[in-house]
């Protein structure tokens, strides 16, 4: 038997569709794409569009939630400079706010971005995916000016499993004079805000400049006292175990220097310089243990050794303009992948934990970077 070429085009068209109109043996091929595949599959059809926009199929696709790089506000920084992707944008210019917009927060793949200028309560807040390009302006906190003016912390909660609908927290002072802050919460599932019972005074908030979210909880370390977190779900502050411990008679110092989550871990990197002339300036990369039960030592870095062999060392001076922006841990259990991403004067360098590498991925010449913030990129196909 002869098989034509129109009969086999036909046959190729039957296979085709049967393919397209069985859900799960779709789901099966397209959770094999990357992210950039299944973003242009979705303008397929209507259905196509569905069915890889719901929530039960952004839970099981793993090719997303991959760390890229890093945006140092705008800038983007790819954590492999020798297959380095385009940019996911060039500017935030999503929403045309006349005073230009910044990140603050990054959170398992959406930005919380707000005005760039201006006085704080006429700010506009924004969620963004930059794998998407999709936005949702925020509603004001409400009260009218006078108490967004108040306004001393913002942050994103958002995690594909554990609070697929993103959550923005607002701390704000409700008596100046006597230190005292309250709590609101928005979430995208009910588009509103509410007041959250708990009240808390200055000594658990002092120097909460970002916040972290992790296992269900927005946390923050200080640059005093215990670090403290803030249950989503019982709508809870507390505080937990301290991470300074320092031994006096090595080290004159240890300040932090970066606070974030890496694949399900809660890490702190503090800045060391010791006593003993052997190793001047020295990294702890702590990570903390489950249930919030105490912090323990991951790593230590001796980081002016490991930059003189490698002729990448800033002067003693410069030492104090290093900074960490980010710990980042293997994209499966199994990876063994695990490096910190460092700023140092013209420079931003990757160091491999257990390779114990230096990478040079970044030369800039413009100067130092440290002041404007790094946020991490990662790629999420989830819809706002």
């Amino acid at each position: 038997m002869v098989i034509t070429r129109s009969k086999m085009k036909k046959r190729q068209m039957h296979s085709g569709a049967l393919i397209g109109s069985n859900d799960d043996l779709l789901i099966e091929i397209l959770l094999r794409l990357p992210v950039a595949s299944v973003l242009r599959f979705k303008s397929v059809s209507k259905h196509w569009r569905s069915l890889l926009s719901q929530r039960p199929f952004t839970l099981i696709y793993k090719n997303g939630s991959i760390s890229r790089g890093l945006f140092v506000q705008d800038f983007y920084v790819p954590f492999d400079d020798e297959n380095r992707n385009p940019p996911p944008f060039h500017n935030l210019d999503f929403y045309p706010d006349p005073r230009g917009i910044r990140i603050i927060q990054s959170c398992n793949g959406l930005l919380l971005c707000c005005s760039m200028h201006g006085i704080q309560r006429d700010f506009r807040y924004y969620v963004f995916n930059p794998t998407t390009k999709q936005f949702a302006l925020i509603p004001s906190v409400p009260g009218g000016g006078n108490i967004r003016r108040t306004i001393s912390f913002m942050g994103l909660a958002f995690h594909q499993t554990d609070c697929p609908h993103y959550k923005v927290i607002c701390i704000r002072y409700i008596k100046r004079d006597e230190d005292r802050f309250q709590i609101q919460i928005y979430s995208s599932e009910t588009g509103k805000w509410k007041i959250s019972d708990q009240s808390f005074s200055a000594p658990y908030y002092t120097s909460c400049s970002s916040g972290v979210y992790w296992h269900q909880a927005i946390h923050w370390a200080q640059s005093s006292g215990n670090p403290s977190y803030f249950k989503l779900d019982t709508e809870e502050l507390q505080t937990m175990q301290s991470y300074f411990t320092i031994d006096t008679k090595n080290f004159i110092g240890e300040k932090s220097l970066y606070f974030g989550e890496s694949r399900g871990c809660l890490h702190l990197v503090n800045r060391v310089h010791r006593i003993r002339r052997e190793s001047r300036l020295q990294l702890n990369v702590y990570e903390m243990l489950n249930h919030h039960s105490g912090w323990f030592l991951k790593y230590r870095v001796k980081l002016d050794e490991l930059l003189n062999a490698r002729n990448l060392a800033p002067s003693f001076l410069d030492q104090y303009f290093i900074q960490v922006f980010d710990v980042v841990r293997g994209e499966e259990e199994e990876d063994e992948t695990f490096f910190i991403v460092i700023q140092t004067p013209g420079r931003i360098i990757r160091y491999d934990f257990h390779e114990k590498s230096f990478k040079l991925i970044l030369d800039h010449s413009t100067g130092p970077l440290w002041h404007r913030g790094a946020h991490r990129y990662i790629e999420t196909i989830v819809s706002l």
